[in-house]
């Protein structure tokens, strides 16, 4: 896959409330805000904890490739795992290889996609929010310890995506996770996107973002657009 800026353009998004997609996922979204537990340098790493998927739902197939290339508007590639999806199956965000096939290094594995998600969290970032949280990660030192955790865990998991992608090391982007982490915030974006993936308990402040964008987009909401999944 190769992403680009989270504003590139997309199709616009509608609803979605076909009851028969939405209903068998709606157990797994709600386990998926159990409070996790960070991994570190070296732990092992539990994939499957994201809203929407357990360990059988991460394999990307060709419809989730079709769906994401609609969503951002371009051709995908070097998506290792869909680690986070939608009540009606839909990805919501893709774990991409930390270095892609041309060659280059990319840091954010977890790649927020769904437009509803995007589109709400820069409204956010338009609203100054990024700075409250660098503000407060300077004065709540149990707040910059859980995100100093949290980009611990997002390197340790990044790692295991590497190893699945057969990729080796990256040396260009060692120790440097996304977001902003470990000391600021200026991607709300990648921190939702690392939330949505590993569940609620990991990243504050990716889960506060998640809290924030619930009025106007939920996990647990399809908002999604039909002609995403019409074969070509």
């Amino acid at each position: 896959m190769s992403p680009s800026p989270q504003d590139a353009p997309s199709p616009a998004s509608t609803p979605n409330t076909a009851s028969g997609d939405v209903e068998p996922r709606e157990a797994e979204h709600r386990e998926a805000e159990t409070a996790q537990a960070p991994a570190a340098a070296g732990d092992e790493v539990r994939p499957g904890t994201g809203f929407g998927v357990d360990e059988t739902a991460l394999e990307p197939t060709a419809q989730d490739l079709r769906v994401l290339t609609r969503m951002l508007g371009r051709p995908v590639r070097d998506v290792v795992e869909i680690p986070a999806r939608c009540v009606c199956g839909n990805p919501l965000v893709a774990a991409t290889a930390p270095r892609l096939s041309g060659g280059s290094p990319f840091p954010t594995v977890f790649y927020l996609a769904h437009p509803g998600a995007t589109q709400a969290t820069s409204r956010l970032e338009a609203a100054g929010v990024m700075a409250q949280m660098t503000e407060r990660l300077g004065r709540d030192e149990r707040l910059a310890a859980a995100y100093r955790a949290a980009h611990e865990d997002y390197l340790a998991r990044r790692a295991r995506i590497g190893r699945l992608a057969g990729t080796g090391e990256v040396p260009e982007i060692e120790g440097i996770s996304a977001g902003g982490m470990p000391v600021r915030v200026k991607c709300l974006h990648a921190l939702l996107g690392h939330t949505l993936a590993v569940g609620t308990g990991i990243n504050p402040l990716g889960d506060e973002t998640l809290e924030a964008v619930e009025p106007s987009w939920s996990p647990h909401r399809c908002a999604c657009d039909p002609a995403w999944r019409d074969q070509d």
